[in-house]
């Protein structure tokens, strides 16, 4: 059932919807600032062999990213006449949310075997799948309950990839800004309904007032915490847009960290790794341990996200078959020219040697 909020100036109005996001940037500088001798003591993160810094660095800045998001949301909800304990959606991806970040929390603090984490993840994500709308139609020709289950098996791999791709600095802000822009966007055309919009707002906002305290070298990681139920917003809003008939932005929007994450899957499943252990193998990880500093790492990852969201953009606003094509396949390039970089194959061979040895080594 879709929410009752009835159009509402953020998602319309480009004024207010930038006070929305400065508003939220500010709530989680200041719940940052308030919680950090917290996080200092009882979360921080110790460099270790397979660890892209190399000081100890508190975690557990998702706290403050998804509690700003939640509270945004819901108030605003609240304050157009939408209780989030009468509206079956709002509920419970506020509830999924929430048990995903305890479960995030927890992992940062005392690690949870692979296991028991899976379920509680998967028990979240069930959650969400069950209030999605009755008849998504993303593939016309496949059973609804297969699609549903094919959907909520890609919401469980979108929140542990957006996990598994949170190691550099900046790394999530310069996925997580363009999509949320775009999607913001989006809902602004109708794309997305408008508690979509309000969701993406809200987690845009949070996201830039996280991004000054993991600006390279970061002072402050996002943790389990924040990129776990990131990931399943993400993924969620998605979904909805999918649903709407825009499948093509739906694909773009994530294009990269999607890629970037299965492709390393695949690859270590070739090997025969133990795959829910930590790595260095992704991409973005080996493009640095081959020498690429990591602004230059993030910068390519910012503008191929950036073009991505405006593809997706496009694909909609246009609404023909014709484009859609040629902006997943122009978004696809751009994704296989970026990976093709942060790989190695176009460095010296020297570098290409280190980040062999290094990958042999784990």
């Amino acid at each position: 059932m879709e929410p009752a909020i009835p159009p509402w100036q953020l998602s319309t109005a480009p004024g207010v919807g930038v006070m929305g996001v400065l508003g939220a940037a500010a709530l989680t500088a200041g719940l940052i600032l308030v919680l950090f001798p917290l996080m200092r003591r009882y979360a921080l993160a110790r460099p270790n062999a397979r660890s892209s810094h190399t000081i100890p660095t508190p975690q557990g800045g998702g706290i403050a990213v998804v509690a700003t998001t939640l509270l945004v949301t819901v108030g605003a909800a609240t304050w157009f006449g939408v209780a989030p304990w009468t509206d079956e959606q709002l509920l419970v991806v506020t509830g999924a949310t929430l048990l995903l970040s305890v479960v995030g929390l927890v992992d940062d603090i005392r690690p949870i075997p692979p296991g028991p984490r899976l379920l509680l993840q998967a028990i979240t994500v069930s959650a969400v799948v069950a209030i999605l709308p009755e008849h998504l139609d993303l593939v016309p020709a496949v059973p609804p309950w297969m699609e549903r289950a094919g959907v909520g098996f890609g919401l469980l791999w979108f929140l542990n990839l957006f996990n598994f791709m949170d190691g550099l600095d900046w790394m999530t802000v310069a996925t997580v800004v363009p999509i949320t822009t775009g999607l913001l966007v989006l809902a602004a055309v109708g794309a997305l309904p408008p508690l979509g919009g309000l969701v993406a707002l809200a987690l845009l906002g949070a996201t830039l007032g996280f991004a000054p305290f993991n600006k390279p070298v970061a002072r402050l990681f996002l943790g389990d915490v924040g990129s776990l139920p990131i990931g399943l917003l993400i993924g969620w809003l998605l979904v909805m847009l999918a649903a709407r008939g825009h499948v093509a932005a739906a694909i773009l929007l994530p294009l990269y960290y999607v890629a970037d994450a299965t492709l390393t899957l695949m690859r270590r499943l070739a090997r025969r790794e133990r795959v829910w252990e930590a790595h260095k193998t992704h991409f973005y990880q080996r493009a640095v341990t081959a020498g690429m500093s990591v602004p230059q790492v993030i910068g390519r990852v910012l503008a191929t996200n950036t073009a991505l969201a405006v593809a997706a953009v496009v694909t909609v606003l246009a609404d023909r078959t014709a484009i859609s094509v040629a902006a997943l396949a122009a978004g696809s390039a751009a994704v296989a020219t970026l990976l093709l970089g942060l790989s190695g194959e176009r460095r010296p061979a020297e570098q290409r040697r280190a980040a062999d040895a290094a990958d042999n080594a784990q």
